[in-house]
């Protein structure tokens, strides 16, 4: 984990909470998932194998936005929110116009967000695999 793990998770706090304006606006979502998907393409050099892990994320938060996929507690669905809202904010621990450092922390985020929901991830996984996604 990058850093202090009790910072990254502080830090993450602060947009989980901001997470929940989301969960009801389709609207609002769609526009956040398009930005973290332009902004992955553009970091994907940068991000490694995080840029798989936010492509699981948005994938997941899609599926339910369409209510493709319920089985999902809001917590989880929060805390995907948190980390994707993490990522496309440009001011965060390490600033992104930071170049070579920017995008470690928002990498970082993923990676926690990830480990955090990893049961509820893979049961999303194995739905999916029954029932491919456009």
């Amino acid at each position: 984990m990058f850093g202090n793990q009790e910072k990254v998770k502080k830090e993450f706090n602060k947009y989980k909470n901001k997470a929940l304006e989301f969960l009801n606006n389709q609207q609002k979502t769609g526009e956040l998932l398009t930005q973290a998907q332009s902004k992955g393409k553009e970091q994907k050099h940068s991000l490694g194998n995080a840029l798989g892990k936010l492509e699981r994320l948005i994938e997941l938060i899609k599926a339910y936005s369409k209510g493709e996929y319920r089985n999902i507690s809001k917590s989880t669905l929060a805390t995907v929110i948190g980390a994707i809202l993490y990522f496309v904010s440009p001011i965060d621990m390490i600033p992104d116009f930071i170049v070579g450092l920017g995008i470690v922390d928002d990498a970082a985020v993923i990676g926690y967000a990830i480990k955090k929901i990893s049961g509820e991830l893979d049961e999303f996984e194995k739905w999916k695999s029954k029932n491919p996604l456009d």
